[in-house]
């Protein structure tokens, strides 16, 4: 799978939310406001996971119907299993 540059900004920007986070330690900030930005760090990751795991199982599912190969329901297994674990 070929991973996209909208894929790779999200992680960046997630990044920066963690250095972010790590600044806002050193500054000795309100705890509830760090947590409120672990969550919101928290929520963007598992975005971008249900992205990645989507975008793949869709280029998966594209392949095999290209290739005539309607019969593999375990990619859709594989997916679901792969989102339950991300939690």
């Amino acid at each position: 799978m070929e991973y996209t540059q909208e894929m790779k900004n999200r992680l960046r920007r997630i990044e920066g939310q963690i250095r972010g986070i790590l600044r806002m330690l050193e500054e000795k900030q309100d705890c509830k406001d760090v947590v409120t930005q672990l969550s919101a760090s928290r929520a963007a990751i598992d975005r971008a996971i249900g992205v990645i795991v989507g975008t793949n199982l869709e280029h998966c599912l594209r392949e095999q119907m290209e290739n005539g190969d309607y019969s593999d329901r375990d990619l859709v297994k594989e997916a679901v299993q792969l989102l339950v674990k991300s939690r």
